[in-house]
């Protein structure tokens, strides 16, 4: 796959407008696995936080991604699960400075 399909270039610059590209190329039995278990999400975030990580993306840089996640994801996917709910509702009722904050814990969360 070439560069310009990637969320993050080589340089490390992030493209936000592809993170929707971006999940909506992931398997459909893949995302079942991913979404239908919070355990599964977590690990799954956690894995492409590390990866960020290592690539030097900032707190800032993946809490936008993750808002742009969770803007997906309460677009397109119902929840799956009793935390993917409470999330979800807390996501709709929240300013866009209260959903920044809640991306910068969940970041945190599947870090620790």
């Amino acid at each position: 796959m070439s560069e310009h399909n990637h969320v993050v270039s080589k340089d490390g610059s992030v493209t936000m407008n592809r993170v929707n590209d971006a999940l909506d190329r992931i398997e459909p039995e893949q995302k079942e696995v991913i979404l239908n278990n919070f355990q599964e999400f977590k690990s799954y975030l956690s894995k492409r936080i590390h990866l960020a990580r290592k690539i030097g993306l900032s707190d800032e840089q993946l809490a936008l991604a993750a808002e742009k996640i969770a803007d997906y994801l309460a677009a397109y996917e119902e929840p799956r699960n009793s935390e993917e709910k409470l999330l979800l509702e807390l996501w709709k009722v929240g300013s866009k400075e209260e959903r920044h904050r809640l991306a910068h814990m969940l970041v945190k969360l599947v870090q620790e």
